[in-house]
C-alpha cells in the first residue's frame, strides 16, 4: 500500500535536526512505525525480533549500533534502553541520531533520569479527514487562529457516509477498507485491549469482562464530563458495581495505553464571578473505538442522532487536536457554574486562542454562534487575548463568515 503523507512527517524531519533522539508517542495502530521506518537509516524492533532480548541481556548498548538516524521500535518493551540512549546521545553530541517509537508509556520508575535536552517528544495520533483524502482542505485551520475569512465550496454530504468514516476511524489499516471491515478492524482492537493489552501495561492480571465493560461505560459518555464514580457504576456488570479505585487504575492503564485521553478544562480569566469548572472530558484516541466498543453498525448509528452528534464531536477533537499539534498547540473544552460550554478551545503556546462549537447540522449553526457570542464577551480583555476566531464546526454546507464575525466551516473542508 502506498504510504499517504502524515502531518507528523513534517515535525519529525525538523525534530531530528535539533535533538540527539526523537520520541514519537501514539496509540496502537496510529502509524508510528511506518513513518518512523521512512526517516530512519536502520531499524531495531523491540517486539518481534528475538534477537533483541538476547543483546539486552548480554550488551545493552550494541542495540543502538546501526546507521542513525536508528529506530527502535516499542522501545518501553525494555524500557531500560532509554537510559543507554539518553548516555549515548551525550557522548556522540550529535543530532538526529535515534528515533524511538511507543504505543505505551512506561511507568515512572522506567525513566531513572531525565531526557532533557536529549530527547524531544512528538505525540501521533490516528490520522485526520484530510490526511485520509476525506477533507477538501480548502480551510486551514492556522489560517483561522490568524483571524482570516474562511471560504469554501458546498461539500457533499451524506450521513450514512459520515457515519462510514466514523467507523473506519484514522486508522492506517482501515484505508480502502468498508464499513462491515472497519467495525470488524475496532471490534478486534477493543477486544485485544481488554483481554491483553491493559494486563501487559499494568503488569497485573485485568478481569477483561470489567475492562470491557469500562470500554463501553466510557464509549456511552464520550465527549462528556462524566466522574469516576459514574464510570464505575455504569461498567458494574451482574455482580456489582465496578469500585472507584479499580475504575480510577483502568482509567490510567487506558491513558498510558493513548487509547484514552482526557481534554482538559480551559482556564482563564472572565469578567464574571462564575466559577470556571475543572473536570476533563474524556475522549477515546479516535471515536472509532467507542463504536466498536459498543459494537455499532452504521445503521445503528444513524438511527440515534443524538449519540451520532457525541461521536461527531469527539471526531472533531480528534482533528482539532492533530491540526493544533502542528502548531504546538493544544485543545482545551470550557464550562463555567452558570453552565456556558465551548466545546473546544485551541490554544498556541504564545496566548493566540480560539473558540470553537461543533453541530452535526447547518441547523444548529444560530445557537452555537450565539453561544460563542456570549462566552467571548465574558472574557476578561485586559488579562487574557481576545480570541483570534470564534468558529462553529458542523458536519455539512460551507465555509463562510456570518455578519456577527462567527466562522462557520464544515469538518471536511479542514486541514492544519
Amino acid at each position: 500500500m502506498e504510504y499517504q503523507k502524515r502531518f507528523i512527517d513534517r515535525a519529525l524531519a525538523e525534530r531530528l535536526k535539533s535533538a540527539g533522539a526523537v520520541l514519537i508517542e501514539g496509540t496502537k495502530g496510529c502509524g508510528k512505525t511506518e513513518t518512523a521506518t521512512r526517516a530512519a537509516g536502520s531499524v531495531a524492533r523491540f517486539d518481534a525480533d528475538e534477537q533483541i532480548k538476547l543483546r539486552m541481556e548480554l550488551d545493552p548498548k550494541s542495540v543502538l549500533d546501526g546507521l542513525a538516524p536508528r529506530l527502535l521500535d516499542e522501545w518501553q518493551e525494555y524500557p531500560q534502553i532509554w537510559n543507554y540512549v539518553r548516555r549515548e546521545v551525550d557522548e556522540r553530541k550529535l543530532k538526529g541520531q535515534f528515533i524511538l517509537t511507543g504505543s505505551a508509556t512506561p511507568d515512572d520508575k522506567a525513566r531513572r533520569h531525565t531526557g532533557a535536552g536529549r530527547f524531544s517528544v512528538i505525540k501521533m495520533r490516528p490520522m485526520s479527514l484530510y490526511e485520509k483524502g476525506w477533507s477538501t482542505g480548502e480551510v486551514s485551520f492556522a489560517s483561522l487562529l490568524r483571524g482570516e475569512m474562511p471560504a469554501s465550496e458546498t461539500v457533499p454530504f451524506d450521513l450514512g457516509e459520515l457515519a462510514e468514516k466514523i467507523t473506519l476511524g484514522g486508522w492506517p489499516g482501515t484505508i480502502g477498507n468498508n464499513a462491515a471491515e472497519g467495525l470488524r478492524f475496532v471490534l478486534d482492537y477493543v477486544a485485544l485491549i481488554a483481554e491483553a493489552d491493559l494486563s501487559r501495561v499494568s503488569e497485573k492480571r485485568r478481569d477483561p469482562y470489567k475492562v470491557t465493560r469500562l470500554l463501553q461505560s466510557l464509549a456511552r459518555n464520550i465527549s462528556t464530563e462524566a466522574a469516576i464514580t459514574t464510570l464505575a457504576k455504569d461498567a458494574g456488570g451482574s455482580d456489582g458495581d465496578l469500585d472507584d479505585e479499580t475504575a480510577a487504575e483502568y482509567l490510567s492503564a487506558l491513558e498510558r495505553l493513548m487509547a484514552v485521553e482526557a481534554l482538559p478544562a480551559w482556564n482563564t480569566h472572565i469578567r464574571s464571578s462564575d466559577m470556571l469548572r475543572k473536570s476533563s472530558k474524556r475522549h477515546f484516541a479516535d471515536p472509532s473505538l467507542a463504536v466498536g466498543a459498543l459494537g455499532l453498525s452504521v445503521d445503528k448509528l444513524t438511527a440515534d442522532l443524538n449519540y451520532f452528534g457525541l461521536l461527531f464531536e469527539s471526531l472533531v477533537i480528534r482533528d482539532l487536536r492533530i491540526y493544533a499539534d502542528a502548531h504546538s498547540g493544544k485543545v482545551f473544552h470550557y464550562r463555567d457554574s452558570r453552565g456556558l460550554e465551548v466545546d473546544a478551545i485551541a490554544e498556541y503556546p504564545d496566548g493566540t486562542w480560539g473558540a470553537f462549537e461543533i453541530k452535526l447540522g447547518m441547523g444548529a449553526v444560530e445557537s452555537a454562534a450565539d453561544n460563542l457570542l456570549k462566552f467571548a464577551d465574558k472574557i476578561d480583555a485586559t488579562k487574557t487575548k481576545a480570541p483570534s476566531a470564534l468558529t462553529v464546526i458542523t458536519g455539512n454546507g460551507f465555509a463562510y463568515r456570518r455578519p456577527d464575525g462567527v466562522n462557520v466551516t464544515p469538518i471536511s473542508a479542514l486541514t492544519v
